[in-house]
């Protein structure tokens, strides 16, 4: 909610607003890491994509992986950006499939409940790198990026529109917007989320099946357990999920690079007035394919680029609400109290659980 305001009001993206208030050196420390986790994200993403068009129709995985990819390049450089966004909100509907898989395996749903009421606590560090890794995931530092970008290309792509610093009667209707688009996209993710390891937990973890390397192990450990139904809901669940992830990721890359560098960037922008935005959204997306030729397996590369996430974050986070409380920046926009308190909370949460890991680590 913080990053939509940001980029609603000042018209810009995240990266383009730190290279307003801070050196260069900060965007650039903050765009490294999450480039690099982005790229390997992007990686398993087509890896695990790869895998489970294999285990639906056969063939050669690594074919498969090379065709997301080019169908995702594509789709960012060759579609309108209207037709774009439209594209990504119908394949979110592929998320259901998860929610379809947790009514056709057996859960115990007391256990749930008590779960989900009373979590338990580990001095471990493969627990605590865990708890960094869902946190990584969850609230990934290229959603604040993507999200602040979006919300300024809309503003290009609408002439009426403006950033409210310059158009501030708008931001009542803009904010409210904000508002209920947030909480109800937050809401369905972590329900889908809940639903993706309440499924693992009642199959793939009752029955011992903890090392899962790829999409395919997954799903083939669900088919004794829960059926073939299950398991080819699954596979097509991780391809329209990927196909979503993938020019998210991408894009979101090349947002943060291309406003730190004070390019011209956005998807809204036809290809030959942003070579170098679209360059980078390609190279992102040949490099996380290549990354599929190596023997890292797709559920570790997709484990670490999370706990990376988790990791960078931190310093995003504390930039963020520095930036939103800014009224250099934001004017009377500034984030209200009831924002700036789950903002800081979150990023003391964030912290607390990156200390947690390292603690455990190292002692």
């Amino acid at each position: 909610m913080i990053s939509a305001r940001i980029g609603r009001t000042t018209g810009r993206g995240l990266a383009g607003s730190m290279a307003q208030c801070y050196p260069r050196w900060v965007g650039v420390t903050v765009t490294i890491p999450l480039l690099l986790a982005n790229v390997i994200n992007l990686g398993a993403d087509l890896g695990a994509m790869g895998d489970a068009a294999h285990l639906l129709v056969n063939g050669y995985s690594l074919i498969y992986v090379a065709a997301f990819g080019a169908v995702c390049i594509l789709l960012q450089v060759l579609l309108k950006y209207k037709r774009y966004i439209a594209v990504l909100k119908w394949l979110s509907l592929a998320l259901l499939s998860y929610i379809a898989t947790l009514f056709v395996v057996h859960v115990d749903w007391s256990s749930f409940t008590r779960g989900l009421v009373l979590p338990t606590f580990k001095m471990d560090p493969s627990y605590w790198s865990m708890i960094v890794a869902i946190f990584g995931t969850t609230i990934s530092p290229y959603l604040f990026f993507w999200q602040a970008s979006q919300e300024a290309e809309d503003l290009k792509e609408k002439p009426r529109k403006e950033a409210l610093v310059k158009h501030p009667q708008e931001a009542e209707k803009a904010n409210t917007r904000i508002t209920l688009d947030t909480l109800i996209g937050m809401a369905a993710s972590n329900i889908v989320a809940l639903a993706i390891i309440t499924t693992t937990a009642a199959t793939l973890n009752k029955a011992g099946a903890t090392n899962i390397g790829s999409s395919v192990d997954a799903a083939k450990a669900i088919e004794p357990l829960a059926g073939q139904f299950a398991k080819i809901i699954f596979a097509t669940g991780i391809i329209g999920t990927g196909l979503l992830a993938v020019p998210v990721l991408a894009g979101s890359a090349a947002y943060a690079v291309g406003e730190a560098a004070r390019w011209k960037v956005g998807l809204s922008r036809e290809p030959s007035e942003a070579k170098a935005f679209y360059t980078t959204v390609g190279l992102a997306t040949v490099v996380g394919m290549l990354l599929n030729f190596t023997p890292i397996p797709p559920m570790t590369a997709l484990f670490w680029s999370a706990v990376i996430n988790g990791v960078v974050a931190v310093p995003v986070m504390a930039i963020l609400m520095l930036i939103a409380s800014n009224k250099k920046v934001m004017k009377q926009f500034v984030i209200g109290r009831s924002l700036k308190t789950f903002g800081w909370a979150s990023c003391i949460a964030m912290f607390a659980a990156v200390v947690g890991m390292a603690v455990t680590a190292f002692f």
